[in-house]
């Protein structure tokens, strides 16, 4: 990020303030950001694994799911810079729901039951663009 230009810093009553090149710069920034994404969709699959008897997504399948998913964009060659990443992650607190994944940017989450759920979202949402409403919770 590029410094504020001093132009744009007054001094009012012994504080620095910025004038109206504060705005300006706020929408730079918001626009290399948005334009900087690494990937166009980043997957995380809930991977938490729990010993005390609650409901967890690595009993639920989330490891077998996450590798699945992560083969299928491979195949589909959609893997990489500017495209689909799959990952796993730790707890992301939904576990009685899940198993669970979340779709950034958008913060679309999942469950599934099957590689044919995963297949369904990687089809109709990560190619399609449109959620699987049957399947988000």
């Amino acid at each position: 990020m590029s410094p504020v230009p001093a132009s744009a810093i007054t001094i009012a009553n012994g504080a620095r303030t910025l004038d109206a090149e504060l705005p300006r710069a706020q929408a730079s920034l918001e626009t290399k950001m948005s334009d900087d994404l690494y990937f166009k969709k980043h997957i995380f699959f809930c991977m938490n694994q729990r010993d005390e008897g609650r409901p967890c997504c690595h009993h639920g399948g989330s490891e077998a799911a996450q590798k699945h998913a992560k083969k299928r964009i491979k195949q589909l060659d959609l893997d990489g810079h500017g495209n689909i990443r799959i990952n796993q992650s730790g707890c992301l607190d939904r576990c009685e729901k899940g198993p669970v994944l979340v779709v950034y940017p958008e913060g679309t989450w999942y469950t599934y039951v099957d590689t044919q759920d995963i297949d369904e979202i990687i089809d109709s949402h990560l190619v399609g663009g449109k959620v699987v409403e049957r399947l988000k919770i």
